[in-house]
């Protein structure tokens, strides 16, 4: 079955071929129109059912690890990039996450993009996003990674801006792409300097010889391998795109926020956890950029009054715990990986949620205007309600198995920075309750509030909700499945280290978990007792400074348009002022210089015999007179 690794990136990569060239003329008449989105369906739910044979198979195997060259990529002197497979537990677990979330997103989206009439490209550009990812999991070497990172970026940008009519669709995939391009750039340094260091850019022969970098060079590639992660996954200071990117229909959000686009930074930290664990500076790093941006992501959560908005500040928010946890290294590797996988059935069955709602509602994403749909949309209702307790860490949903410990592992740090860490994470659990409880109040109890237009809201067909009911009960059981008796940390061992047990607390754990539930339950019931009567419909005046900097997401977009982008569009004017009025002044001034002395010596040669002969008297006269002159001195 191991042999056969390699089709699981070849399937959905050929779907995505037929479905997108399927448009060209000649091979319309094929009719794809009607039947592909059960190919783009069907190419992902094999790569599935490959992925769990060769999970199985990895899992017999003694070292835990299969490594297939497939062929000689880059042979260039000493540099040599061969295109080959890694399977091992780490990439064993987010093929899996990635093919299975990946097919019932691809199955919920034949019914949700039923009456659009690009579904055949917009499942063309989903295989597209599913291939790329499977081949940054997948490589065995850093360029394998890269190329599979930039494809993520392209299908990406495809996808949100599907509707490129919509003028918000359009900019959000812009601006996705451009802060994207931000972090790849720290990606591809860092993968020059360990070439250059260590003459190999495979993740054996680099991980085996960090010790011959210096502390310094470590350091610096750590931090460029953080910005690249940072830039992919949606943390500070590169997530101000991931928010837009709900201008995508609402499978694209599922599938970007869920399951593949941004747990790559954080694959990315966990496969390169040799370097990360050889610099403590760039770990302590890497814990405060997770701090800062899962209470941004809470922060920003609570102000927001778009159902997709608030759901992807939660996004931004659990990827910051995810960054927390391999920031804290050692066995907290394994719980950011348990957290994102836990995260990707949660935040999967919410997003699919929120399209079913939006589904039956006329596409309205205005929380305000919901309220009661709960009796309309049982189905909807239930499972999204899985979806909340398990993002809210209630027990025994899987949140609780997955962000309580990373809470706790965040105070065990040592020093004062373990009270600062586990101190926003906790805070972090209690700003979650309370915005989800929100939304979920608002949405589904209370008195219904939405316009005379909608007159009858109803529930999704089985297409969308039986997927929704399968991530449900993934959000249900998937934490302690995971957390069970170290199990995920034990199969993560050949590649995270040997999971341990802290010597000291500075929290008893069982005081600490009691602590995290009753500030959930706290917040959560206090939500529910502001929201149950339902919200003002209108937008109304806020003089709270700490409201209205928060749905202003915190002036993030304010800050990267006056610090970047108006300072680059004055550098660029300048620049080419100085390019068209310096340098082609320069030159244009140089061939003019010549074309016009060209002209006028060209005027003397007049062809004719008289001028010639009285320009040879001048001459001859000129001569004899210097003679002269010269005889009489």
């Amino acid at each position: 079955m191991l042999s056969l690794l390699w089709l699981i990136i070849a399937l959905p990569l050929a779907g995505a071929a037929v479905l997108l060239l399927a448009g060209a003329p000649p091979l319309r008449r094929l009719g794809a129109d009607k039947w592909g989105h059960y190919l783009g369906s069907a190419t992902v739910g094999v790569s599935f059912l490959l992925a769990v044979g060769a999970f199985f198979a990895l899992k017999d195997r003694s070292d835990r690890h299969y490594e297939d060259q497939l062929w000689s990529f880059i042979p260039v002197g000493d540099l040599q990039v061969d295109i080959g497979l890694l399977f091992d537990p780490l990439s064993a677990v987010f093929v899996l996450l990635i093919t299975g979330v990946g097919f019932l997103i691809h199955v919920y989206s034949i019914g949700y993009m039923a009456d659009d009439p690009g579904r055949r490209r917009f499942f063309g550009y989903l295989n597209l996003f599913v291939a790329a990812m499977l081949v940054l999991v997948l490589g065995n070497n850093f360029v394998s990674l890269y190329a599979g990172w930039e494809g993520v970026g392209l299908a990406s940008y495809l996808l949100i801006a599907f509707w490129y009519d919509r003028p918000s669709a359009a900019t959000a995939a812009k601006k996705a792409f451009i802060m994207n391009r931000v972090g790849d750039v720290g990606l591809a340094i860092a993968i020059f300097v360990l070439f250059a260091q260590l003459g190999t850019i495979t993740y054996d022969g680099v991980f085996s010889n960090v010790d011959d970098l210096s502390s310094v060079t470590i350091t610096v590639v750590a931090l460029l391998l953080l910005l690249g992660a940072c830039g992919k996954s949606g943390q500070f200071p590169l997530q101000a795109w991931l928010p837009d990117a709900m201008a995508g229909p609402t499978p694209v959000s599922a599938l970007i926020h869920a399951a593949t686009m941004v747990t790559a930074g954080v694959y990315l930290i966990a496969r390169a956890n040799p370097i990360f664990s050889a610099s403590e500076t760039a770990q302590l790093v890497v814990c405060i950029i997770g701090a800062i941006t899962l209470m941004i992501g809470c922060i920003i959560g609570c102000a927001k009054d778009d159902m997709k908005q608030v759901l992807a500040y939660s996004t931004v928010s659990q990827i910051g715990y995810m960054f927390l946890a391999v920031g804290l290294g050692g066995p907290a590797y394994a719980l950011g990986i348990a957290h994102l996988l836990a995260h990707g059935f949660f935040k999967a069955g919410l997003f699919l949620g929120a399209g079913s709602v939006m589904h039956g509602m006329k596409d309205q994403g205005d929380i305000r205007r919901f309220g009661g749909l709960a009796k309309y949309m049982p189905i909807t209702a239930v499972t999204f309600g899985l979806g909340y307790l398990a993002i809210i860490g209630l027990p025994p949903l899987s949140g609780f198995f997955t962000k309580d410990p990373i809470i706790e592992h965040a105070f065990d740090r040592p020093g004062w920075t373990g009270w600062v860490f586990g101190g926003a994470a906790l805070l972090g659990a209690g700003l979650t309750a309370f915005y989800m409880t929100r939304l979920m109040v608002l949405v589904f109890f209370g008195k219904k509030r939405w316009t005379d237009d909608i007159k009858h809201p109803h529930e999704s067909p089985a297409v969308m909700w039986w997927p929704m009911v399968v991530l449900a009960v993934g959000s249900v059981s998937a934490g302690y499945l995971f957390y069970r008796g170290d199990a995920l940390s034990d199969w993560l061992a050949p590649v995270l280290g040997e999971p341990h047990e802290a010597a000291t607390h500075k929290i008893e754990p069982g005081v600490l978990t009691a602590t995290v539930i009753g500030v959930v339950v706290v917040a959560a019931l206090f939500a529910a007792a502001l929201f149950w009567r339902g919200t003002a419909l209108q937008e109304q005046p806020v003089r709270s400074p700490f409201v209205i900097a928060a749905r202003r997401n915190l002036y993030a977009d304010a800050f990267n348009e006056a610090v970047l982008e108006k300072p680059g569009l004055w550098l660029t004017r300048i620049l080419v002022y100085f390019d068209s009025r310096g340098i082609d002044g320069m030159v244009n001034g140089l061939a003019a210089t010549v074309g016009g002395t060209s002209s006028r010596l060209r005027r003397l040669q007049t062809g004719f015999v008289r001028s010639y002969a009285l320009t040879m008297l001048f001459g001859a006269v000129a001569v004899v007179a210097a003679l002269v002159a010269a005889g009489w001195r």
